[in-house]
């Protein structure tokens, strides 16, 4: 934001070269002394710890006597200590101090050189890699594919985080940004081992084995930048530091005030859109598809395409270099993208989705998406997002089993309508769906319906599900049909219902194992200020991870803390309710 006043232009370039220097002084005296308390805390505590376990027969301290303090440090706080100890200690000598986010970048760079020799060692189709292993089974030949993919976008994630963290200011302002892509690099890798998984092949050892070092490494800088990010806030200088980044909460270079207005107006949006979609030829194209190969790559510029009414019946992919795509429609009931790719006819979960987004700052709004491959199929998507900072207003989202794949990263739903039976809002980004209406239809005989299933792996991911000022209630006769708000997919499965109204469909227990009578106590599922027949608390299931929280903890779910959606959701012009 370019200061006021009536300067002439050397002026002017002179008092913003003055405040950019003020400003990258006070980033670099902040952090400077951010990085001496954590460095004195850690190899402190370090020493103590070990002076307290002396007689332990961990390995942490037999094997590593001679890894430097700081290396130590470090690895003490990560998950997989063993990975951090042989992957750090190996390049820092025993007597070297090394500050964390020397030894953060550090630790990036092996969990990049790792995935990028995975990726094309396994799974570049050259010899030596799995090809043998597919056999001639479609659903795996679709899932090895997906891998290739997936490991691909986990590169992009950690390269990112790489570039972005290269100095201690930008450690230091970009926690959020980090912490996020750190964590869909981490989804990435697993859903590659899932979907192997989900085709039953021996491929899914041998992948799975492969990919250990690369998930533990990825997972180690996880918790070294949360731990950084944890050891700020103890000092109290995080929020001093945003204080003084005047640009913290800017909007994208791209979106001028003529573009927040034009965004506003439906009318506007239709009328001066860069692309018409149009089923009867009276568009620029006649698919959606066909459109999007039209929008620039990596562009800084909105690319607004309308989508007249109709259905259009094929899948969509709006690639990861198809940046700032804004997608209206004629209404969620009127211009529907239609597909059936089902996992029973042989389509991994990932691959199966009628319409799939991975270019950041994506928006639909007034659109609808179904998949009509019916209960009997299981898996088939209608939806999925694994695209940063993703925005759905006013959007019909419609299936049965796995109706939205809320697969990474922050995604937004604002007044959408989602249907669906066995864990119809699932994956693992950080999600908000508000002011919607979620509507569990009739399963398949003997099947019981879920809402949720979270997929949260690594405590120090920044994921979950967080449902707002939503309405839940049936689609069709659910009598004889048991519905659950979710069940844990993953150990780390986070998911809150806020402010809901709960009709009397949900069962008193209101959660469901995933396998067993209980669920990990690593979870974290929380009921707050919800209302309406279905929302009494009184009978649910006594599991540690369901937890009752204050307000202030469900204010942690909300669009300013958990999206940091203050920042970019504003701008897409879609209303929304910052906290509670």
């Amino acid at each position: 934001m370019s200061p006021y006043g009536k300067l002439d232009e050397s002026e002017q370039e002179n008092l913003v070269d003055r405040r950019k220097t003020q400003r990258r002084i006070t980033i670099m005296s902040l952090s400077a002394v951010v990085l001496v308390g954590i460095v004195v805390a850690a190899v402190l505590g370090t020493s103590l710890a070990h002076n307290n376990d002396k007689d332990s027969n961990n390995s942490n301290s037999s094997n590593n006597v001679n890894v430097s303090a700081s290396v130590k440090a470090v690895c003490d706080v990560t998950l997989f200590k063993d990975a951090c100890y042989a992957s750090l200690g190996c390049v820092v000598q025993p007597g070297q101090v090394i500050k964390p986010e020397d030894l953060f970048r550090l630790s990036l760079q092996v969990a990049l050189d790792e995935v990028s020799g995975a990726a094309a060692k396994y799974f570049s189709g050259e010899k030596g890699g799995f090809e043998d292993l597919i056999g001639n089974d479609n659903r795996t030949m679709e899932a090895f594919s997906n891998c290739k993919e997936l490991l691909d976008l986990a590169v992009d994630h950690l390269n990112a985080s790489l570039s972005s963290g290269q100095n201690s200011s930008s450690v230091l302002e970009l926690f959020e940004d980090i912490q996020t892509w750190l964590s869909a690099s981490e989804t990435y890798q697993q859903t590659c081992i899932d979907g192997l998984e989900e085709a039953k092949g021996s491929l899914n050892n041998r992948v799975r084995s492969y990919l250990k070092n690369s998930t533990e490494f990825t997972s180690n800088s996880l918790a070294i930048i949360t731990w950084i990010q944890q050891a700020t806030s103890t000092l109290n200088l995080r929020r001093r530091l945003l204080l003084t980044l005047p640009n913290h909460n800017e909007a994208p270079a791209w979106l001028h005030r003529k573009d927040r207005k034009l965004l506003a107006s439906d009318k506007d949006l239709k009328q001066k859109a860069d692309i018409v979609v149009a089923k009867d030829g009276s568009g620029k194209y006649r698919t959606i598809s066909e459109a999007l190969k039209h929008v620039p790559e990596k562009s800084k510029e909105r690319t607004v395409i309308y989508v007249k009414k109709g259905v259009y019946y094929e899948n969509v992919r709006v690639k990861k270099n198809k940046w700032n795509v804004v997608m209206i429609g004629d209404g969620m009931n009127t211009t529907i993208v239609s597909g059936r790719l089902n996992f029973v006819d042989g389509t991994p979960t990932f691959s199966s989705a009628t319409f799939a987004v991975f270019g950041n700052n994506f928006m639909a709004k007034d659109m609808g998406f179904r998949n009509t491959a019916g209960p009997q199929k299981h898996q088939a998507v209608a939806l999925m997002a694994s695209a940063d900072q993703a925005v759905f207003y006013r959007c019909l989202i419609d299936a049965f089993q796995d109706t939205l794949y809320a697969h990474s990263l922050r995604q937004f739903y604002r007044e959408c309508d989602i249907y669906g039976t066995v864990d119809f809002i699932f994956g693992n980004s950080a999600v908000i769906i508000q002011n919607s209406n979620i509507f569990p239809k009739v399963p398949m005989r003997g099947q019981q319906n879920t809402i949720t299933a979270q997929g949260k792996i690594d405590p120090n991911m920044n994921t979950g599900i967080s449902i707002q000022n939503c309405s839940i209630s049936p689609f069709g006769n659910l009598s004889s049909v048991q519905t659950y708000l979710g069940r844990p997919w993953k150990n780390y499965s986070t998911t809150v219902f806020i402010q809901c109204s709960v009709g009397d469909l949900i069962n008193p227990s209101g959660w469901l194992p995933w396998v067993g009578n209980s669920a990990p106590d690593t979870i974290f599922y929380a009921e707050f200020q919800n209302f309406g027949p279905g929302a009494s608390t009184n009978k649910r299931v006594k599991w540690k991870g369901l937890r009752t929280i204050s307000a202030k903890q469900a204010n942690r779910f909300t669009v300013k803390a958990f999206l940091q959606g203050d920042r970019w959701i504003p701008v897409t012009s879609t209303p929304y309710k910052s906290s509670l």
